[in-house]
Parts: C-alpha cells; sequence; structure tokens
C-alpha cells in the first residue's frame, strides 16, 4: 500500500496533536454545563452564610438542656426570615428546615422526636448530641476558598455547587462551532420524491445527531453540487463561520471528487490523507489557522465510523477536553476472518461480556449500526481471529 496511507494509530496522535482549543469565553452560567472550566474560581461568601436548621424541629442550647430537662417554647424562625433572632437561656424555638438557627442556640432536635405539654418541649432523643442538626456557618465553603481549580469539568453537581455560591458568569472554554458540508448531485432531503438515479441525503442526519451528543445543538448544514468553484465558495463561507468544518463525500480521487482542490483553494494545508483502514481508506484532515477540515467518505456507514474513531475526540479537544470512545476488551463470540494490511472497525454488539460481529458490514448499510453498541477494532497485521479470541472494542455513546 502507499506510503501516502498512514495508520490508525498515527492518524490519532497527529490529530491529538494538532488540534488547540479555543480562547476561553465568559459564560451565564446556566450554558457552561458540560465545559471545562478555565479559571480557578474562589467563594465570595460563606456557605451556608449562617448557622442553619437542617431539620423540622426546635432549636435550642444544649448545655441548657442538659441542665433544665424541659425548655419553654418561644418563637419562631422559618426559611428567608431576614430578622436576626436570638434565643433565651432555658427557651427553645419551633424552626424549619433552612432557617438560621437563633443566636444562642446550638442544636436542633426533630419534630418528630420530641413532646408538648403547655408550653414546655419535652425532648425524647436520648441520642441527641450537642450540634446535631445545624449546617455551620462555612461547612460548605468559607468566603476566599478555593472552590473550584481551573480545568473542572463542569458537570451538574459543579454548576449546582457554583451556583449555590452565588456565581452566575464563568470563564470557560467554549463548544466548537461546526458546519458540515454534503457533496453530491445524486442526493434527496427525506420527504421527497426520489429521481432516478437519487438516493436520500442521511449523513448530516447521523452526523448532527452524533454532535449533540456532545451538547452541541447547532450545526449548520450546507449542500454543495459537484463542482469545484460552487463547493470551493461554499467551504470559505463555512470556515468563516465555523471552527470545524466536515466534508462528506468527493474526498476520494475520481473526476468529481474535489474536496481536496476546494480546501487547497482555501489555502487549508492537508495534514494527511488516507488512512491504513476499513471503512473509511480516503479520510482527509487539513487545518488553516484555527480551522479544521475533515473530509469523510460518503458511505453513511463509512461516515459514523471516521466520525466517532476521529473527529468525536477532536470536538472534544476544542473544547479543552480528552474524550475518546470508551475501549474494552470482549470475548469474541464468533470466528472472524479479514485481509491483512488494513485496521477494520466492524459493527458489533457487546453484552458486557462477549461481542458479536453484526451481520451487514457494508458501508453504505446503517441498519446494523442502528443496532450496535460497539465499533470492535481489528488489527491491521492480523487476519484470523478464532471464536472465544480477545478483541479491543470501543463502545458508542448512547443518548
Amino acid at each position: 500500500m502507499s506510503a501516502e496511507f498512514i495508520e490508525v494509530s498515527e492518524a490519532k496522535r497527529i490529530i491529538r496533536e494538532t488540534i488547540k482549543s479555543a480562547e476561553p469565553e465568559r459564560m451565564s452560567i446556566s450554558l457552561a454545563a458540560g465545559l471545562i472550566l478555565a479559571e480557578d474560581v474562589y467563594s465570595k461568601t460563606d456557605i451556608p452564610p449562617f448557622n442553619q436548621s437542617s431539620m423540622d424541629g426546635y432549636a435550642l442550647n444544649y448545655e441548657a438542656w442538659k441542665q433544665n430537662d424541659t425548655l419553654k417554647i418561644e418563637g419562631l424562625a422559618q426559611a428567608g426570615l431576614s430578622e436576626k433572632k436570638s434565643l433565651a437561656w432555658g427557651h427553645a424555638c419551633r424552626i424549619f428546615t433552612g432557617a438560621a438557627v437563633p443566636a444562642g442556640a446550638d442544636t436542633v432536635v426533630m419534630q418528630e422526636k420530641v413532646g408538648i405539654e403547655a408550653d414546655k418541649l419535652i425532648i425524647h432523643d436520648k441520642n441527641l448530641v450537642s450540634g446535631q442538626n445545624v449546617r455551620l456557618q462555612g461547612s460548605e465553603a468559607k468566603k476566599g476558598e478555593l472552590a473550584l481549580e481551573k480545568g473542572c469539568l463542569l458537570n451538574a453537581p459543579a454548576i449546582g455547587f457554583l451556583a449555590g455560591l452565588g456565581i452566575h458568569e464563568l470563564m470557560v472554554y467554549p463548544r466548537p462551532k461546526i458546519s458540515i458540508i454534503l457533496t453530491g448531485n445524486e442526493l434527496q432531503q427525506p420527504g421527497l420524491a426520489l429521481n432516478h438515479g437519487q438516493v436520500y441525503e442521511s449523513n448530516s442526519y447521523a452526523l448532527s445527531a452524533a454532535i449533540r451528543q456532545l451538547g452541541i445543538l447547532n450545526v449548520d448544514v450546507f449542500t454543495a453540487e459537484d463542482d469545484l468553484t460552487i463547493l470551493s465558495e461554499i467551504l470559505a463561507i463555512a470556515m468563516e463561520q465555523s471552527d470545524l468544518i466536515l466534508l462528506t463525500g468527493g474526498v476520494s480521487v475520481g473526476d468529481y471528487d474535489f474536496v481536496i482542490r476546494a480546501a487547497e483553494a482555501n489555502g487549508v494545508v492537508k495534514i494527511f490523507h488516507k488512512i491504513r483502514q476499513k471503512p473509511g481508506k480516503p479520510i482527509y484532515f487539513g487545518k488553516k489557522g484555527e480551522k479544521y477540515i475533515f473530509g469523510l467518505p460518503g458511505n453513511p456507514a463509512s461516515v459514523l465510523t471516521c466520525f466517532y474513531e476521529y473527529v468525536y475526540p477532536a470536538i472534544a479537544l476544542l473544547s479543552k477536553q480528552e474524550k475518546e470512545l470508551i475501549k474494552r476488551n470482549a470475548i469474541l463470540e464468533t470466528a472472524i476472518k479479514k485481509a491483512a494490511g488494513l485496521t477494520h472497525f466492524l459493527k458489533g454488539y457487546f453484552d458486557g461480556k462477549t461481542v458479536i460481529e453484526l451481520k451487514a458490514q457494508e458501508s453504505f448499510r446503517l441498519s446494523s449500526f442502528a443496532k450496535a453498541n460497539c465499533l470492535i477494532q481489528l488489527e491491521e497485521h492480523c487476519s484470523d481471529y478464532k471464536a472465544g479470541e480477545e478483541v479491543e472494542i470501543h463502545l458508542l455513546p448512547s443518548f
């Protein structure tokens, strides 16, 4: 095979070393879920900002109770009241979850563990200890304390934690803007009648759905005729407004395969073109400045295979993340034979222990991909895999 072809591992290494993350942006915390924090965040206040009850019950001074056994009930403390309350020695105050504990009180007894006689509180909790059911001021975070470090993934708990500190904006590494360019005169949109020689376009739908799994909801989709001038103009527009451009079809060496020439016309530098793999040998990767271009094959199964193996981690890198398909070792349920010289990615189904090669592996067929939950990687230099042999699989993400 020509030296122009590179190995799968080499292609992935090149992508990791080539792609740089975007510059950080200040963003509302409501939009930052799933992103990487680009700054250290410090607490601006104590959290909780006061001693706080964690139960509905009665606030009291533990030593006063130990000395008097019963306490006089006086006053009410509700969550959200701005009035500061204080508790006299030998008294107890009705209190609710989230309310500020009155000055002079240090313990809250649950309402289920008390009795009331006239205005006297009788405590039946034999295990009550000083400080019970009280969240101390600053126990979650103290003013000026480091809350989250730069580089943290902003998952749901992290967003809630920072919101609880009163923080409403953050510096984060943003998600990339992505464009998809479809090439091919034979493509027809679903819902319209097919003319002779046409096929329904599915790649933009599959790619857009896969991209949404990374939290990117808005993807621009362009359609280009098999014409070098038109494709070059559309690619220029896409590069102006997007960080990452995915072209499908037209990436091989046929008379109507114009992706490489259109990229060159727009000043894109080729990083590699063609990987020793099946499906998806003619995949192209190039860049111009901080714009990155992938030319993907036109066949639907090839498109998705190349997306998950190469574009999926590239999108993560653009937002300062390192994310690839999860790798596992699995036992082959049936034997597989292949020709040596290419790495194969087969659509498979993994049951937690064994993996089976699905039928309909051809690059134009998505029926097996729709049922697959993994890709089986068969190494370039191997040709025979026996049933019971261990292989590497890559788990496909799910919604």
